[in-house]
């Protein structure tokens, strides 16, 4: 069977090449989806979507676009401000299962209700950080599985450029290489912006550094500096993990080489030339946790974690940097990020 796909916020998905965020293309690589309809408050750029992916129904009215069409998966692409009240709506009018981009909310009252809607109606979801579906973090989760770098002890997360909007993808990438343990408390300090400009937009959604204590005793550390390419550093008893450039270079360091020696050396990692591969992939994870009532690899427990982590640095660093027990007492915080479509 064919499911019917409904796309909410379609400002990034007006060419049909595969490209990140341009989920329609993701679906449209998937012989089991169809898009039958799409939601945005642009008339140009609904008339765009069209125009590209071909004639169908077209809202300026999310509710009536649910209630007319009733699809079986949704693709949320729509403004944070806007996600609990549409992901609510979703799991009222029965969509099986949505793909929802980040961040995932403004607060953590609002992600409270996100995850009471998913796991009341069990509707399926895959929050769309890409790194889940990437070949080459699946194979170094693997690996330190497998005891490469022996016990974890820490890991340490660089170049995280803000602690919302982005910084969701570092968390739950750490949790991932880690095989997703559950953040007890976390610690952090947010960066002084009193140099920036009044209109700088990096005051909407700060940087900042934390660490993060899990409950399989490791050590979570994570640092705005350090590149601008998502970097980590996998502490073992036994040797280290060095990530850059997003994975594409990686290295392995042990005390006891092949002589007896430390050694650093350069590890082969599986890469593809795809255009964006973690598109698809999301894509028809989410076909197969409908289809089989299971989680996808990025569902709503990850995406619980990793929104709940930068809000959680927020309120330490309001509080001095005190060790905060999660889940955080302050669910009102909200940190509304940027400006996103036509929202």
């Amino acid at each position: 069977m064919k499911y019917r796909v409904a796309i909410a916020g379609c400002h990034r998905m007006l060419q049909p090449q595969l490209a990140g965020h341009n989920f329609a293309s993701a679906f449209a690589a998937v012989p089991e989806t169809e898009i039958v309809a799409v939601y945005d408050r642009g008339a140009e750029t609904r008339a765009d979507f069209v125009r590209c992916w071909g004639e169908m129904p077209a809202y300026d009215d999310y509710t009536r676009m649910l209630q007319e069409v009733q699809p079986d998966l949704l693709c949320i692409a729509t403004r944070q401000t806007l996600h609990a009240e549409q992901i609510e709506q979703a799991a009222a009018a029965g969509v099986r299962g949505i793909l929802c981009d980040k961040p995932l909310a403004t607060s953590l009252l609002e992600t409270d209700r996100i995850v009471s809607a998913c796991r009341e109606s069990g509707m399926a979801l895959a929050f769309a950080l890409d790194r889940r579906w990437h070949s080459s973090y699946r194979h170094l989760r693997q690996l330190i599985g497998e005891g490469i770098v022996g016990r974890v002890t820490s890991i340490l997360a660089f170049g995280c450029p803000n602690l919302i909007n982005l910084g969701c993808h570092w968390y739950d990438t750490a949790l991932m290489l880690l095989g997703d343990p559950e953040p007890l408390w976390v610690s952090g300090w947010v960066d002084d912006l009193a140099n920036e400009p009044a209109d700088s937009r990096r005051r909407l959604d700060p940087p900042g550094r934390g660490q993060v204590g899990l409950s399989n005793g490791v050590i979570l550390s994570v640092e705005p500096d350090g590149g601008r390419r998502p970097a980590f550093e996998i502490i073992g008893e036994e040797g280290r993990l060095l990530i850059l450039q997003d994975a594409e270079l990686c290295y392995h360091w042990t005390e006891n080489g092949p002589e007896g020696k430390p050694e650093m050396r350069p590890m082969i990692i599986p890469l593809t030339q795809d255009a964006w591969p973690a598109g698809p992939a999301m894509v028809r994870d989410l076909v197969q946790s409908v289809a089989s009532h299971s989680p996808t690899a990025c569902g709503v427990e990850q995406a619980r974690r990793a929104t709940e982590i930068g809000f959680a640095i927020h309120l330490s660093h309001q509080n001095d940097g005190v060790r905060l027990q999660l889940p955080a007492g302050d669910r009102t915080l909200s940190i509304p990020s940027f400006l996103w479509g036509n929202e």
